[in-house]
């Protein structure tokens, strides 16, 4: 099992989704975790919030491609309808230059619909403009030349994108699912697979199940590490600090609403009612109770575990690597490896 941090930093209003610090508190986090043999960094991208949460993930990515040597850089996720294509496909490419071919480019329609409104984009047209920015990106990063594309919303002829991309044919593309069909629908499309914190542990094996099974389908290995589990994370050592995690743990349900998930044969009447107690999406508690549920997450096949922590700081860190990851079946606390440049 691998592990990676899930999350952002963030400048001004304390942010209620919990996973996020200032940016400088964030950036030195990041260097801790390369250190530590933590495997990749996913930021996340979002908007017009009034909590200072990312927006602009692959700046910040560029900083941290100079901060750090091998840790993978992801986006989790840029949301492709809000974004111009040519200039993402050359944004996206710029990175994984600086970063020697570490970029992990993950991507979604967006569910958020004031962002949608404040971009003064209809929100059902989400996936015509998604789909359309991806045929856009693939042909750009695998054109060797120049080429033209004339679609519904974007007309370009006669362009080349530079510069090209490290990794080859183009960066790895990972999609956000969670219901059956867009799990099958990833799959379907060889992209790799980020599943949310709010999946019980039984939730999250089925939908590894249903994405191996759909890779199996297209001919393709049934390769777990294809997969990014997110986990919220709180090592406690006192029944206070339990206490407060689980208060935490509830405003962060309540906040991210439209994705939350009831636990089963329940209906509440907002999220912030789910028995935090006796959810074992999160992992809250001692580092024996971590290492538990991750040994479960392990047994149903799960290889990679990213991490949102609460208490984001270089201890945590440091509490994890030392008391938690050498006990975790098939745990790996190796640096990531760096692909290979082009050419070299």
């Amino acid at each position: 099992m691998r592990f990676g941090l899930f999350g952002g930093a963030r400048i001004g209003k304390a942010n209620p989704l919990g996973d996020s610090q200032g940016y400088r508190d964030f950036i030195e986090y990041v260097k801790c975790a390369e250190q530590l043999g933590f495997h990749s960094v996913f930021l996340v991208e979002h908007h017009f919030t009034g909590h200072g949460q990312l927006s602009a993930s692959l700046n910040l990515l560029s900083y941290l491609a100079a901060c750090t040597s091998r840790m993978r850089l992801g986006t989790a996720v840029v949301v492709l309808p809000w974004h111009n294509p040519a200039l993402l496909a050359e944004q996206v490419a710029t990175l994984d230059v600086l970063s020697g071919g570490r970029v992990d480019f993950g991507v979604g329609r967006g569910y958020r619909k004031n962002e949608y409104e404040a971009f003064c984009i209809p929100m059902e047209e989400g996936w015509e403009r998604f789909n359309e920015c991806m045929e856009f990106l693939l042909e750009a990063w695998r054109s060797p030349g120049r080429f033209s594309h004339h679609g519904k919303r974007w007309h370009y002829h006669d362009i080349v994108v530079e510069p090209p991309p490290v990794q080859k044919p183009h960066p790895p593309i990972w999609m956000a699912a969670g219901s059956p069909d867009s799990i099958a629908r990833v799959a379907a499309g060889d992209y790799n697979l980020l599943l949310d914190q709010l999946g019980s542990i039984d939730q999250t094996i089925d939908r590894l199940e249903l994405y191996l099974d759909g890779l199996e389908k297209i001919g393709r290995p049934r390769d777990a590490g294809r997969v990014g589990v997110t986990r919220g994370l709180t090592i406690v050592r006192t029944e206070a600090e339990r206490r407060t995690a689980y208060e935490r743990r509830r405003e962060t349900l309540k906040n991210i609403g439209e994705l939350a998930r009831p636990p089963v044969g329940a209906q509440p009447q907002s999220y912030a009612d789910v028995d935090i107690a006796s959810d074992d999406a999160a992992l809250i508690g001692t580092p024996e109770e971590i290492v538990e549920r991750l040994n479960r997450l392990a047994a149903g096949g799960v290889e990679y575990v990213l991490l949102t922590n609460s208490s984001a700081t270089a201890e945590s860190l440091a509490l994890f690597a030392e008391r938690i990851m050498p006990h975790v079946s098939g745990a790996k606390a190796t640096p990531a490896r760096t692909p290979a440049v082009a050419g070299s």
